[in-house]
C-alpha cells in the first residue's frame, strides 16, 4: 500500500472495538475485538521481532508497564509470532527522540508522548494533551468517536511517514513540585521549571524559564538547583522518582495536562508491510494498553498521595489568579500557532468544536455529580 492509498483509508474507523474492562494478555481476544492466537498460528504468517525504543524508565512500573501490556498483548494475540522488545529511555534512543528514530526508519516502532515533539510541529501536542483541554474520558471520546484519531493519523502520515495509536493515558496530572510557594503570577517570574509541550510554552508566557528533561533526570536537576520546579505525572510516579525529596510544595491541578495520552508510533513503511492480521492485533493491543494504564494510575494515585503528604509534602492549589492568567495565555498561544501553522489550525478548529460540546454535556450531568461529592469531601 502506498502513501496515497493509506491516506484514502483513514476515513475507515479502526476495526478494533472498545477495550474497556480489558486487563491485559488475551483480553482483547476474549472480548471479540481481535482474531485468536489459534487463528494466527493456523495462517502462514511471518515470525517478526521488533525493537521498540520508549521514553520511559523501567522503574516507573505504571507508565513502562503500559508498554509491557501492549507488547505482551501483541505477542499473545499472534501466538508469539510477532514479538516486540521494549527498550527503556536512553537504552537505544534518547527519551525525547523516539518519534525521530521511528520517522527515520532506524526503529520500526516506538512508545512516547507526542507533545515531546512540538519543536517539529505544534500540532503533535494534540496527540497527548494541550493546556485546559480534555480529561482522559473526553480525550478518548474525541480520538475514537470525534474524528480526532483520523485527523492525527492523517497529519502523522503526511508529516512524519508514521502512523500512531493511543496506547496509554495517565489521567489528570498534578501541577508539579516547587521549592517555594507560588501564589501569584509575579511569583513565577524567572522560575526555572521542567515542563514539556505547550504547557511549557504557556509557562514561558507567564515568565517561567522552561526546560524539557527526561523523567530520569528531574530529581538531580531539582536537587542541584538547576531547576526550581518540575512536573512529571502524579503521586504514584512522582513518589517513585523521589521528587518529594527535593521540593516541598506539591501543586494541583495540572491545568496543562487534564489527561495525557501516550502513543505507539510505527513507521508507515513498516506498518503497510505488516500482514493485516498483525495490524489488527496492534490496534487491539493499543486499546488494551490505553485502558489498563489509566486504570492503574487511578487505582494507585490516592494511596501514594497520602504517603507523600504524611511524609511532609505540602499540598497546595494554584490560585485563581494563576489559573486565569494561564488559561488566557494558553488560548492566546493557540491563536498565534493557528495563524502560522496550517496543521495546528486544522486540528485546533475541530478539537475546539468538540471540546465545547463535550464540556457542555459534562457540565449538565457528570460535572454536577463530581461537584456534589467534592463539596462533601471538602466540607
Amino acid at each position: 500500500m502506498n502513501r496515497r492509498d493509506f491516506m484514502q483509508t483513514l476515513a475507515i474507523r479502526t476495526t478494533a472495538a472498545t477495550a474497556l474492562g480489558l486487563a491485559a494478555g488475551c483480553g482483547a481476544q476474549q472480548a471479540g475485538i481481535a482474531p485468536s492466537a489459534e487463528q494466527a498460528s493456523a495462517q502462514d504468517l511471518p515470525d517478526l521481532t521488533w525493537d521498540m525504543p520508549t521514553s520511559w524508565p523501567v522503574a516507573l512500573d505504571t507508565i513502562y508497564g503500559g508498554v509491557e501490556t501492549f507488547v505482551n498483548t501483541v505477542s499473545a494475540l499472534t501466538g508469539g509470532k510477532f514479538k516486540i522488545a521494549p527498550r527503556a529511555a536512553g537504552e537505544v534512543a534518547p527519551a525525547t527522540e523516539v518519534l525521530n528514530v521511528v520517522q527515520e526508519g532506524a526503529f520500526p516502532i516506538g512508545h512516547t508522548a507526542s507533545y515531546y515533539y512540538v519543536g517539529k510541529s505544534p500540532a503533535t501536542a494534540f496527540g497527548t494533551t494541550i493546556p485546559f483541554g480534555l480529561t482522559a474520558q473526553q480525550q478518548n471520546a474525541w480520538l475514537y468517536e470525534g474524528g480526532g484519531l483520523a485527523l492525527m493519523q492523517s497529519f502523522y502520515a503526511e508529516k512524519f511517514n508514521v502512523i500512531q495509536f493511543p496506547a496509554g493515558n495517565t489521567g489528570a496530572q498534578m501541577g508539579g513540585w516547587f521549592r517555594k510557594e507560588i501564589n501569584t503570577v509575579a511569583d513565577l517570574q524567572g522560575l526555572k521549571m521542567r515542563i514539556p509541550g505547550l504547557g511549557g510554552q504557556v509557562m514561558a508566557k507567564l515568565g517561567v524559564t522552561v526546560q524539557a528533561l527526561p523523567g530520569g533526570e528531574i530529581l538531580q536537576a531539582l536537587q542541584t538547583g538547576a531547576i526550581d520546579a518540575a512536573e512529571w505525572v502524579g503521586p504514584y510516579d512522582d513518589e517513585k522518582l523521589g521528587l518529594n525529596k527535593a521540593a516541598q510544595f506539591y501543586y494541583a491541578p495540572g491545568w496543562w495536562e487534564p489527561s495525557a495520552t501516550l502513543e505507539v508510533q510505527i513507521n508507515l513503511d513498516e506498518w503497510t508491510a505488516l500482514p493485516a492480521f498483525y495490524q489488527e492485533c496492534v490496534k487491539a493491543a493499543a486499546h488494551v494498553a490505553n485502558t489498563t494504564m489509566l486504570a492503574r494510575y487511578d487505582a494507585r494515585n490516592n494511596d501514594a498521595l497520602t504517603r507523600l503528604v504524611d511524609g511532609g509534602a505540602q499540598l497546595r492549589t494554584y490560585s485563581q489568579e494563576i489559573l486565569d492568567a494561564a488559561e488566557k495565555a494558553a488560548f492566546e498561544l493557540y491563536d498565534e500557532l493557528a495563524a502560522k501553522d496550517a496543521d495546528f489550525a486544522k486540528i485546533f478548529e475541530a478539537w475546539q468544536t468538540f471540546r465545547a460540546g463535550i464540556y457542555a454535556w459534562y457540565a449538565a450531568n457528570e460535572g454536577r455529580f463530581t461537584g456534589y461529592y467534592t463539596s462533601k469531601l471538602s466540607a
